[in-house]
This record gives structure tokens, C-alpha cells and sequence, in this order.
């Protein structure tokens, strides 16, 4: 019988057939702890297949305006390429070299163009003709790192991330679950309980743990004001997701994943576009300001299932493509530039004639992250946690 621990009961009271009342300690946000790591992490999925070519634009490319009439020229960045104006509060990161980008970039993933397989695949970090691992590879990562504890590494919010899944310890919370017992669930919990000394042991053990985190994250958030509008909208909010991964990322956590919503703009792109990308502007932001001197110290990506089409559609919308962008921040990325081979728009250039020309990995450049900030041997991120990579060459990302 496998040993009864309190994570196993937290676990076990999520799934458990009974009344709301008796689950207050269901869960959604995962954490993990290193012994010694100083970098910090934080991965950024963005669902719904984010356009790369109008968020960092080849103005300089005379196939550009060609097909994209009426994107403008955006933000100046290097002479050929322009950031969306959406991000704009982002130049002060880039003028200190703390933002870049990775153009014409994917996953293996292609020709499908499903949102389920492509966003599977981005988090299990597998490759197309292999089988879809279980796991994640952020997951797969922390198992070649011994001593890793239980507020590591945490995946928040709502939406499941099986980045983070897998045979690694984690511990499974959600920012927006309130952990308050009222005493008719802990009566309840009592008595289900009562007879089995080691069930009720570890219950009790799990109530008081959950009584130490709601008086926790209460008195210590770093904007108790933030948390509450984050619950009262369902968790929802990514600005207020990005404060609290702040603030764990300040203590024990060294690893934060959470996803941004609202990617697939099939219709109208200008309005949908502009919003979500001044969303991730105030995340990336919001981080910034939360971590204060740990800034200097962390990492993020920000990647996506696959790229659009080449050309607007007849809806001023684009459709599911392959090759897209990825961003990269924080004070220990070497950022103001943009990286990556760029293939060109030319017909003949593009993917299947309809698509950017994807020239890079995600994955080589997720992986080039970690060995940067955490030390991890080449060898165990292309066998275990990116099976059959090709990292390539140091594209040196980091600092």
C-alpha cells in the first residue's frame, strides 16, 4: 500500500463524492522547492496560437506590407523589425536589453494545426513522430534535480498545465480556492474520519496546512487588494496571477508556469491583438516590479502552439499556421535584439506556401534557459527532459 502522506490526503479530498463543503482544499496551481537555486523561472503559455508576425513585425522585409496591408510599421526596435504597439510599455525592457524575441519558431507540431495536439505537445516537449508524453517537461526537469521539495516549482491558475505534471513532487493549489474550513466541514471531515487513527492523523495534519496558507497568502501577498479582485473574478485575472507568482517566486519557488488565454484571432485581429498583448505587457511588468532584486535573477519565455497564416484571411483575422515568435524577459536574459533565422515572406519561403517558415525550436531554446540558469547538463535535457533534441548551437539567450 502506498504510504498515506498529506499531499495524498490534499489530493484524495479533491476527488472525493462529496458535498462542496467538504472540499474546500480542491486545487489547481502546482508547487514544487530546489535546495540551492538562485534563478528563477517563469513560462508563460499563451493559448490559442499567438501571431508572430504582428507582434514582432519584419517591417524591413519588402514581402511584408504586401501581406499584411494595413499593420503598420509598429514600434522601431533594430531596423528591421517593429514590436506591436500593444506592447509598447515593454521599450524600457528592451532598451535595457531585458526583452528579446525568438522569430520564426515552433514545436515539431505540424500540418494538423489542432489547439488540443499543439498545445499538448508545446508542454509535453516531445517530438512529432514520438508518442505525446504523460508528462511535462518542466516536470521532467525537476526529476534529474535531487532534493526537490514541495514549493519548487508551481503551475497557477485555473487552467490545467501538464507542463508541470508528472512523477516529480508538486503540490496542487489554486490562488483564487479559498482554504477557509467552516467548522461544520471540519465536523464532517472529523467524522469521516473519526474511526481510522491514520487517516484521521493526516487529516488533521492537511486542515492545519490549509488553515497556515489561507493565513498566509491573507497577511503576506503583496497586494491583498489584487488577490481579492483576482477571486471575485473566478482567478481569471493574469495580472493578479503574475503578482502572486511574484511573491512565491520572492520565498522558496524558483520555478512559476501559467497560461494567457485568448490567442485565436481568426476574426478582426487589431482589436483582440491589441488588448492581449497589453495584458502580457502589464504581466511581464507586474513581474518586474513583485520581484524586485530577484528580477535580476529570472527568466521568462512566453511561447505558444504554433504560429497564423501568412496572409489576413477574408475576416481580417488570421487562421492556425506553424511558424511563430516567442518572447523572452527578465534580468538574466541578453535581450534587446531578436533572435533566430529569419526565412523570409517570399511564396517560395513560406511553409506550405501558406505559413512562416518555422527555422527554429522552441524547445533548443527552453532548454538553452535552464542549462543558463540552473545549471543542467546538455546531455539530460536532450535524453530526458526534451527526449531527442538537438539543442544546435548556443544561441546565448542568457546572460
Amino acid at each position: 500500500m502506498a504510504a498515506l502522506t498529506r499531499r495524498g490526503v490534499l489530493r484524495g479530498l479533491g476527488t472525493m463524492a462529496c458535498s462542496a463543503a467538504a472540499h474546500p482544499l480542491m486545487t489547481t496551481v502546482t508547487f514544487a522547492s530546489a535546495p540551492s537555486w538562485e534563478a528563477r523561472l517563469v513560462v508563460l503559455i499563451l493559448r490559442g496560437g499567438m501571431d508572430g508576425l504582428d507582434v514582432v513585425r519584419p517591417v524591413g522585409d519588402p514581402g511584408f506590407t504586401a501581406v499584411r496591408r494595413g499593420a503598420g510599421d509598429g514600434v522601431p526596435l533594430d531596423g528591421f523589425f517593429a514590436m506591436h504597439p500593444g506592447l509598447r510599455g515593454l521599450m524600457p525592457l528592451w532598451q535595457a536589453g531585458e526583452l528579446g524575441f525568438v522569430h520564426a519558431v515552433s514545436t515539431p507540431y505540424r500540418d494538423k494545426r489542432s489547439h488540443f495536439d499543439g498545445q499538448d505537445l508545446l508542454e509535453a516537449g516531445t517530438a512529432m513522430d514520438a508518442r505525446i508524453a504523460r508528462d511535462g517537461w518542466l516536470n521532467r526537469m525537476l526529476q534529474t534535480v535531487p532534493g526537490v521539495e514541495g514549493e519548487t516549482a508551481f503551475a497557477i491558475g485555473q487552467d490545467p498545465m501538464k507542463i508541470l505534471s508528472g512523477a516529480a513532487e508538486v503540490a496542487n493549489w489554486s490562488p483564487a480556492t479559498r482554504f477557509d474550513l467552516s467548522p461544520q466541514a471540519q465536523l464532517l471531515l472529523e467524522q469521516i474520519y473519526r474511526d481510522d487513527p491514520l487517516f484521521r492523523e493526516a487529516v488533521t495534519e492537511a486542515v492545519a496546512l490549509a488553515d497556515t496558507i489561507s493565513t498566509d497568502l491573507a497577511e503576506d501577498a503583496p497586494d491583498a487588494d489584487m488577490m481579492a479582485a483576482m477571486r471575485d473574478r473566478g482567478g481569471r485575472s493574469e495580472t493578479a496571477l503574475a503578482a502572486f507568482a511574484a511573491d512565491r517566486l520572492n520565498r522558496d519557488t524558483r520555478i512559476a508556469a501559467f497560461s494567457i488565454n485568448g490567442w485565436d484571432t481568426h476574426r478582426d485581429q487589431t482589436g483582440p491583438m491589441d488588448r492581449r498583448l497589453s495584458q502580457l505587457a502589464e504581466v511581464l511588468l507586474t513581474l518586474k516590479s513583485g520581484l524586485g532584486a530577484n528580477w535580476s535573477r529570472t527568466t521568462v519565455l512566453a511561447m505558444t502552439e504554433f504560429g497564423r497564416t501568412v496572409r489576413l484571411n477574408g475576416s481580417r483575422g488570421t487562421d492556425h499556421g506553424t511558424g511563430g515568435a516567442m518572447l523572452v524577459a527578465g534580468g538574466a536574459v541578453r535581450g534587446g535584439r531578436v533572435m533566430g533565422h529569419w526565412p523570409g515572406l517570399a511564396e517560395a519561403d513560406l511553409y506550405d506556401r501558406r505559413d512562416l517558415m518555422p527555422t527554429g525550436d522552441v524547445r533548443a531554446y527552453a532548454a538553452w534557459a535552464m542549462r543558463g540558469a540552473f545549471g543542467l547538463g546538455r546531455g539530460d535535457l536532450e535524453s530526458k527532459v526534451f527526449p531527442g533534441l538537438d539543442m544546435g548551437e548556443d544561441p546565448g539567450l542568457m546572460l
